[in-house]
């Protein structure tokens, strides 16, 4: 029997788990503790934290706390996380300036819980890497990392530093998979 939609379709960006053995939680694990917290048609995509799933809440602000406080009391970390709309993330793939670029395996997105301050953005306008271009927006800086991401200067940490917002990246492929779930 096909499950009945319960609302809006939401994405919830997990950061910084089950990377070099810190902050470990089985996907199976997770959808159990979040389908307990009411959220419904809970499905995951891969093992760092990405999450489709169903909720009559509208507040995306709530949803975040919802998911952060289930995985604090179950796991025993904070984890910061992102919850974003379908719409958003088409937005964002749309307006990716670095589209056109033929290796999609270059293309990264860090996704911004809150705008950034424009004399934060400015500051890190003004700084030029070798290999990597980048754009920013209120929502998201759009990476192309020519030499691949995991040698890139310019990464989610630097630019969480930078702009003063938590932030969590994802890859061309990834942002596109969430997107077919949803």
């Amino acid at each position: 029997m096909a499950s009945k939609i319960m609302g809006n379709t939401y994405i919830a960006l997990l950061r910084g788990i089950n990377v070099s053995g810190q902050k470990k939680i089985k996907m199976a694990e997770l959808k159990v503790v979040l389908e307990d917290t009411g959220l419904k048609n809970v499905k995951t995509y891969i093992q760092s934290g990405n999450i489709v799933f169903e909720s009559e809440e509208p507040d995306r602000e709530k949803l975040q706390a919802v998911i952060t406080d289930a995985i604090h009391q179950r796991f025993g970390f904070d984890v910061p996380t992102l919850v974003v709309k379908k719409e958003d993330v088409k937005a964002i793939l749309e307006a990716n300036p670095f589209a056109s670029e033929s290796e999609e395996n270059k293309l990264y997105y860090v996704l911004l819980k809150n705008p950034p301050e424009k004399a934060s953005a400015r500051q890190l306008k003004d700084l030029h890497f070798e290999n990597e271009e980048y754009h920013i927006t209120d929502t998201c800086v759009y990476l192309l990392c020519k030499k691949g991401y995991g040698k890139a200067k310019l990464n989610n940490n630097l630019i969480e530093r930078k702009l003063k917002v938590e932030a969590t990246t994802r890859n061309q492929k990834t942002m596109e998979k969430l997107l077919e779930m949803t």
